[in-house]
């Protein structure tokens, strides 16, 4: 009699994909799904979740394209932002020297002190940029609140057929969205000193900094974004960071290319629209839909 051959069973190596029943395959079927080395898993999650984050962009700015009178009334918002911080930043290019030459009296009687003040006029300048990219988002998020609110309901609708609703009234929304645009502010200006400071270091200032800085911008530029759509459905700015924190890679995907764009002005008016409309289809991704019930939802009025 011929003796039961052992089923055979995965190398050590391999994970098996886990098998759910609810979904009505066979134990076989399951059985016969492909492997896929643990290591290779680590790794394919986070680059799926920078193409995820960087097609949320992309989707947005298509969304808006085939949404031209929503694309239309989004630029006035940030042509009015914009106006205001070419004026700042003009008058900071133009003011920075005598500032610089204020702060740093003992440089005075060293010979390479038009250098070194030269230097810190940059990095001043530099720091301000940076400062503009972040509240940029926030500023023309408060000017053109009512018009962004419509927009990221009306792609909630478009996706879903309805879209969740706070129950906050608009001043407290406006409320909500002035006192955690300033807590962000704070939060990426205390990035930006140390940004700043760091810049001193030899090659690392050149070199590391600003690619951590350009990944600072991306993430504080997303929670600004993602934060009309976040508001709707209650979730405080606590609990949006920690949402965001447990996706940075999608984040990154989302916030950096965009980060990059805005570096040029007129740009950032453009794309603003489509960002908030890709930020809401990033927001459904972190909250799964409609159907997101917040820790601590945001209190009423």
């Amino acid at each position: 009699m011929r003796a039961p051959t052992a089923e055979p069973t995965a190398p050590r190596h391999q994970a098996t994909i886990a098998f759910d029943s609810s979904d009505g395959d066979s134990v076989e079927a399951a059985r016969r799904r492909p492997t896929c080395h643990p290591a290779r898993l680590e790794y394919a999650v986070p680059v799926r979740d920078l193409g995820l984050g960087f097609g949320y962009l992309v989707r947005g700015q298509r969304w808006v394209a085939n949404h031209g009178r929503w694309f239309g009334f989004g630029l006035l918002p940030g042509l009015l932002a914009l106006v205001l911080y070419i004026a700042a930043l003009v008058g900071l290019a133009y003011g920075a020297d005598d500032f610089v030459t204020w702060a740093t009296p003992f440089a005075n009687h060293w010979s390479a002190s038009g250098l070194f003040r030269g230097f810190l006029a940059v990095l001043l300048w530099i720091l301000a940029l940076f400062l503009a990219i972040i509240t940029f988002t926030a500023v023309t998020l408060v000017l053109g609140q009512p018009f962004y609110e419509a927009l990221s309901e009306h792609v909630d609708k478009s996706l879903d057929g309805a879209a969740p609703e706070s129950g906050l009234s608009v001043w407290r929304e406006l409320w909500i969205g002035i006192r955690d645009g300033i807590r962000v502010v704070v939060r990426a200006a205390v990035w930006g000193v140390l940004l700043f400071v760091a810049g001193f270091l030899p090659v690392v200032g050149q070199t590391v900094v600003p690619l951590l800085g350009l990944g600072v911008t991306g993430f504080f530029l997303t929670q600004e974004l993602t934060a009309v759509a976040m508001l709707r459905r209650r979730v405080e700015l606590r609990e949006q960071l920690t949402l965001l924190r447990s996706r940075r890679m999608l984040v990154w995907g989302f916030g950096i290319p965009l980060a990059a764009v805005f570096l040029v002005p007129f740009v950032a008016v453009l794309l603003m629209p489509g960002a908030v409309a890709g930020a809401t289809m990033l927001a459904r991704e972190l909250t799964g839909g409609r159907e997101y019930v917040p820790t601590h939802p945001a209190s009423g009025a």
